[in-house]
């Protein structure tokens, strides 16, 4: 993703050495999203991603390193990191908590079509049903409480109407949460950023689900409306795309049918997860921080999908 903090070869090849991954051959900086620092690192072994980390702290990573590792070896394909000869997963470059993770097969599906969906819906039951019982909790840090603490920072940047919209949705996540109906959605470690370009496919096979630095526990539902909001709408418009959205839906039902307050608060959820990335859009683009090849996200993407999800609620299929 965006290059925020340099790495030289050397540096990178200490680290390969270090976790026993082969002698380095060729380092190179990943663009794309906005939070990390990324590169690929081929090495005489193979292929392996990367990261340091800048926002989230040494105390906060092992709940999603772990995570990973956990999920790898119940049969997810995630990513699995490295561990260095005393078992350790974090490690530390250029003062920076680092991770490196072996490279996915595959490629992403950027011009999804209903069978990509339905891998996806499939893929995303299962993890979730695999993570049940991860031992360690961390909520989404993403979540409504930092929706609460950031729209008063961003609503300088906006026009009357984006700000009108923004507190009515913000109250209305508010409201929504308070409800019995919410308090009794299931639960457990979600992925929270499972958009196009952080899923591996080989045809229409999932071969991987990445990028998992947006965990923690929140709802499956919240996690599968993030899904549904990106896979199963068309971008330039924002609008639903109902068989892909219908494909997802039965698929991921197939492996965990959705109880009764998921199926009444969809609707709901989906709002929640167009909120969700509005805000944060418009925080790295009025706010950015400076990197190279850093590309803020357009803003305005997720505001269409909020008004799209307002003015035309998703009509829940039939998934018995």
């Amino acid at each position: 993703m965006a290059v925020f903090t340099e790495v030289t070869e050397t540096q990178a090849n200490d680290l390969m050495q270090a976790l026993n991954l082969g002698q380095l051959t060729a380092l190179r900086g990943i663009e794309g999203g906005i939070e990390n620092t990324n590169y690929f690192a081929t090495t005489t072994q193979g292929e392996y991603v990367l990261t340091l980390f800048e926002r989230l702290t040494h105390e906060q990573l092992p709940f999603y390193l772990l995570l990973m590792k956990f999920l790898a070896n119940r049969g997810i394909p995630v990513p699995d990191p490295a561990a260095n000869r005393d078992g350790d997963v974090l490690h530390t470059l250029n003062g920076k908590p680092a991770a490196v993770v072996n490279k996915l097969a595959g490629k992403s599906q950027l011009q999804p079509q209903a069978a990509h969906c339905a891998a996806v819906g499939q893929m995303l039951a299962r993890m979730h049903l695999a993570g049940a019982d991860y031992p360690r909790s961390q909520p989404n840090l993403r979540g409504l409480p930092w929706w609460n603490d950031t729209v008063p920072v961003v609503l300088p940047h906006i026009d009357a109407a984006q700000a009108a919209l923004l507190r009515s949705e913000l109250a209305y996540q508010n409201h929504i949460t308070q409800s019995a109906a919410y308090a009794a959605l299931p639960r457990g470690p979600v992925h929270a950023d499972l958009f196009r370009d952080n899923v591996m496919f080989e045809g229409a096979q999932v071969t991987g689900f990445f990028d998992f630095y947006f965990a923690g526990v929140d709802t499956w539902l919240f996690d599968l409306a993030v899904c549904l909001n990106d896979w199963c709408i068309d971008l330039p418009t924002g609008s639903h795309v109902a068989e892909r959205a219908g494909a997802m839906l039965h698929a991921y039902a197939q492996e965990r049918p959705l109880t009764a307050p998921e199926r009444a608060l969809l609707p709901a959820l989906l709002r929640a997860g167009a909120l969700r990335f509005w805000i944060s859009r418009l925080w790295d683009y009025h706010l950015p921080r400076q990197a190279s090849m850093l590309k803020p996200h357009d803003p305005t993407h997720f505001e269409r999908v909020l008004r799209e999800r307002s003015h035309h609620p998703m009509t829940l299929y039939d998934l018995d």
